[in-house]
């Protein structure tokens, strides 16, 4: 997928990073690799898809505002204000998921 999208811009593809933790958390350390080479290389961070990259927008708005460069795959027209939208959705459903599951682990009397 990021292979097929760098060709069809003519660009390449310096070093790919595959993120295994959950998109909830900030200790994200192949996240923060890719960064790192973007930052230093001035390259642009090309993701798969934008709700993965994170599911709080606190961070993927100090991400956007940090000077580094992405495009997600699926939404490669997205724009800063397209980027904040879909953090505060992202967001979103992650609280909703997190609330959902809650509500099946809640203590109710036993049976039997």
């Amino acid at each position: 997928m990021i292979e097929e999208f760098a060709a069809s811009r003519g660009a390449e593809v310096l070093a790919r990073f595959t993120e295994v933790e959950s998109g909830r958390k900030t200790d994200r350390p192949e996240l923060a690799k890719a960064l790192h080479l973007a930052k230093v290389t001035g390259a642009t961070l090309v993701i798969a898809k934008l709700d993965r990259l994170s599911r709080n927008a606190a961070f993927l708005l100090a991400l956007r505002d940090s000077g580094v460069r992405f495009v997600a795959v699926d939404m490669p027209e997205a724009n800063d204000l397209t980027v904040g939208i879909m953090a505060l959705v992202a967001q979103a459903e992650r609280e909703a998921i997190s609330r959902s599951n809650a509500a099946f682990s809640l203590p109710g009397p036993k049976v039997g």
